[in-house]
């Protein structure tokens, strides 16, 4: 069995340490009032790792000592509940409010535990609009130092709701690092330059592959085309996650997938700090 690729830590960019109190944004939803810092996680493109990418920040952040809770906005096709370990569970409520779910001492809300986890949520954009809005107005988030929202691929309604009804800290961009990916998520990128919200940085999904018997780096999808990208768009370039076994069947599985004590093969480095 291949051992776990370690997830590491440094100082992070100044943008993305934990503001002190709701002062230093703009006004939003009072839901939101006790959460100090709202990133939104995203990309024009889909089948990047944006759901992956938010949840393991979430849980690594909260291993630091931070209070976090993820938004999962994606209406059509959502993932957090499976990537929490949450599938066929439905959200409660409390005083005409939804409370969260809890998993991995992170709390979460997801059109995944309110709708059937087997049927298609087939509606206008006016409803998922609504669904949105309500998750953003009447869910019991509570105090937070991060609220992660993990958000669909495109550039459409649920970005701009996002922007408009969220008083976001910043946004990160999700990227793998061939050319195709990364054309598309420079939209997604400019799209949030275009609303406005600061970009934190960019994240390089899916990048290599190390063999398990070899050693050798595999470049599936190319190499450094997010830091490219975070470069030509003058924003932070945040980590390379390479291509691992282990991160899909913890995904699949809703939890961790290995011991503390396992030694890994190489590092992550991420820019991410709570810096509480």
């Amino acid at each position: 069995m291949s051992t776990p690729t370690e997830i590491s830590f440094k100082p992070a960019p100044k943008a993305l340490q934990a503001r002190k109190g709701p002062s230093f944004r703009r006004p939003g939803p009072d839901s939101l009032v006790n959460v100090r810092n709202l990133v939104a996680i995203g990309s024009g493109k889909g089948g990047v790792g944006k759901s992956t990418v938010t949840t393991n920040l979430a849980v690594a952040l909260q291993k630091m000592g931070a209070k976090v809770a993820v938004l999962d906005a994606d209406i059509y096709g959502p993932s957090q509940p499976g990537l929490m370990g949450a599938s066929g569970e439905r959200a409660q409520s409390e005083n005409d409010q939804i409370k969260p779910m809890d998993r991995h001492g992170v709390g979460f809300m997801s059109i995944g535990l309110i709708m059937p986890q087997d049927g298609p949520v087939v509606w206008r954009a006016p409803m998922a609009m609504k669904a949105l809005f309500q998750f953003l107005n009447n869910v019991q988030w509570g105090d937070l130092d991060y609220l992660l929202i993990d958000l669909p691929p495109g550039t459409g309604d649920v970005q701009l709701t996002i922007a408009q009804q969220a008083p976001l800290t910043g946004s990160i961009v999700v990227t793998t690092p061939q050319d195709v990916a990364l054309n598309v998520a420079r939209k997604g990128l400019q799209m949030f330059q275009q609303v406005k919200v600061p970009i934190l940085g960019v994240v390089e999904n899916m990048s290599g592959f190390v063999c398990t018997n070899c050693g050798t780096e595999h470049l599936v999808f190319k190499k450094e085309g997010g830091r490219a990208l975070a470069k030509e768009s003058g924003t932070a370039f945040l980590g390379r996650i390479p291509l691992e076994t282990d991160i899909m069947t913890g995904g699949d599985a809703g939890n961790r997938c290995w011991s503390e004590s396992q030694r890994p093969r190489r590092p992550i480095v991420f820019g991410f700090s709570p810096s509480l």
